[in-house]
């Protein structure tokens, strides 16, 4: 299992949604996973008796996998979130399901950095979207 703080996700506990790096291409893409026991205390509250995970949490760990994604070796960057772009829920991603995300650079302009997002439960899209990073170096 690759972990993501050893990638250089600056997310701790309680805030970081990413377990586990699949696949990484600095500076290009990323693909990482996520489950989310059925005891995460989100699920109490969204949706008592049709728990699913929050859409919201769903585009942070897209936000958190582009951010591992826009790293590059030997160069310390940080990236904050600046933009989320035509975010679409496609289905729901329930609890002890594995969650895959993706994020492939899309384009890198004066500081910013697009990538064009993705989250699915197997074969099923649960997420997509553009997510739009800044270097921290530029704020």
């Amino acid at each position: 299992m690759k972990d993501p703080i050893a990638h250089g996700l600056p997310h701790r506990e309680p805030f970081i949604f990413i377990q586990k790096v699949v696949e990484l291409s600095p500076g290009e893409s990323a693909l990482c996973e996520s489950v989310f026991p059925l005891s995460t205390p989100f699920f109490a509250g969204h949706f008592p008796g049709n728990p699913i995970v929050p859409g919201v949490i769903l585009t942070e760990a897209l936000a958190q996998t582009a951010g591992l994604a826009a790293g590059e070796p030997g160069r310390e960057r940080s990236f904050f979130l600046t933009a989320i772009r035509q975010m679409k829920f496609r289905g729901a991603a329930r609890p002890d399901e594995t969650i895959r995300f993706r994020a492939v650079k899309s384009m890198e302009a004066g500081g910013l950095l697009q990538f064009a997002v993705s989250a699915e439960t197997g074969e099923r899209p649960v997420a997509e979207g553009t997510i739009v990073l800044s270097d921290t170096t530029t704020i």
